[in-house]
């Protein structure tokens, strides 16, 4: 069973960054695809990005393409997501999920173990 925790969120001026990582622990992250999802008030959990076990293969969602950047370090059990550029509309909790099947998803409710979520507001 692999726990999750993710950090790093906070409140930014639109045009900034953040970086987020997720710490996982309980199993290799190397056995997972990782991936972050975020969900704003009243909405549903949305894919944002994911990484293959070994980084080889990145994917976004077409609005953050250029903006955001998700990595991995196998070595510290960790992923992240370096956001630039941040928008209003990147506002609100991301989650980070890890999905044992052979290819990434921008589902859900496939993705097996999730952390806690850390916010990210975004400000004029």
């Amino acid at each position: 069973q692999v726990q999750l925790v993710e950090s790093g969120g906070g409140s930014v001026q639109a045009g900034g960054s953040l970086r987020l990582s997720c710490a996982a622990s309980g199993e290799p992250i190397n056995n997972y695809i990782m991936a972050w999802f975020r969900q704003a008030p009243g909405n549903e959990r949305e894919f944002v990005a994911a990484i293959t076990r070994r980084g080889g293969a990145t994917y976004y969602v077409d609005s953050v393409k250029g903006r955001f950047t998700i990595s991995r370090d196998n070595a510290k059990n960790t992923v992240y997501l370096q956001m630039n550029d941040l928008k209003f509309d990147d506002a609100g909790v991301y989650f980070c999920g890890a999905d044992s099947a052979l290819t990434y998803n921008m589902y859900a409710r496939e993705y097996k173990y999730w952390g806690q979520g850390t916010e990210v507001t975004v400000s004029s």
